[in-house]
């Protein structure tokens, strides 16, 4: 892919949002395969009409560096929602940074297997199903994964969308402060403190592209409470989900 993008084509839906009902079969959650790539790209292209979706290569690229991190939700035997991540050490990203730069412009090529962050690197859900809970799924996986692996954190940059109808006014940090304070909705920012969050800053300049966020991110982080400092960072084969 050649632009960048981030977390933030989850479920949107936050605190005070009820969650939909799903018909039967219930959705699944697991981890993405090669012959998911084809539907995922096409998945990738509804919810970002205006940023080109990943490329079969980079898919395949981010299965081969990172396996465990790249998890889908399938829904009556197809992919209805996908999140990918990628290994870092956060000393070295702690500062300003774009997604490109992080992520090797979605190769995963700066995925460090010694590093003891989880970076969500992107989610995205079918537009036709958000309310319904898969992005929820999908941060209950990475979750999982970052416990099995003893990983310190979840590290996310996450999508302003609602901010270009306060950039009058507001500067993205006052605008984050007011989602975080309640007094302003936003259904992405909203989403992750609900999943259990915390806002820590937004850095600008993140998705350039992003036109409704203005190019800017949240910051936020979810800190493994079992993580062990004791002991090493673990890369299992295959992590129950």
């Amino acid at each position: 892919m050649a632009v960048a993008r981030g977390d933030g084509g989850g479920s949107q839906a936050g605190p005070g949002c009820k969650i939909k009902a799903m018909a039967h079969p219930s959705p699944r959650i697991r981890h993405t395969r090669p012959d998911d790539i084809p539907d995922l790209i096409a998945l990738q292209r509804r919810v970002y009409p205006y940023i080109p979706p990943f490329s079969e290569h980079k898919f395949r690229h981010q299965l081969e560096v990172f396996p465990q991190g790249q998890i889908m939700v399938e829904l009556d035997g197809r992919p209805v929602g996908a999140a990918s991540s990628l290994i870092v050490s956060w000393d070295e990203w702690a500062g300003p940074h774009t997604w490109k730069e992080v992520t090797a412009s979605g190769t995963f090529d700066n995925h460090n297997p010694a590093g003891r962050t989880l970076y969500g690197a992107e989610v995205f859900v079918d537009p036709a199903l958000r309310g319904h809970g898969l992005g929820h799924l999908l941060y209950l996986g990475r979750q999982r994964v970052c416990r099995a692996m003893n990983l310190k954190r979840i590290i996310a940059c996450g999508r302003l969308p609602g901010y270009h109808r306060h950039a009058a006014d507001l500067t993205p940090e006052q605008y984050a402060q007011k989602v975080v304070w309640g007094d302003i909705c936003d259904p992405v920012l909203g989403f992750q403190m609900h999943e259990g969050f915390h806002y820590c800053g937004v850095i600008e300049d993140y998705l350039p592209e992003d036109r409704e966020s203005l190019g800017h991110a949240s910051l936020i982080v979810w800190l493994n409470p079992d993580f062990d400092p004791e002991r090493p960072t673990v890369i299992p084969e295959e992590v129950p989900l």
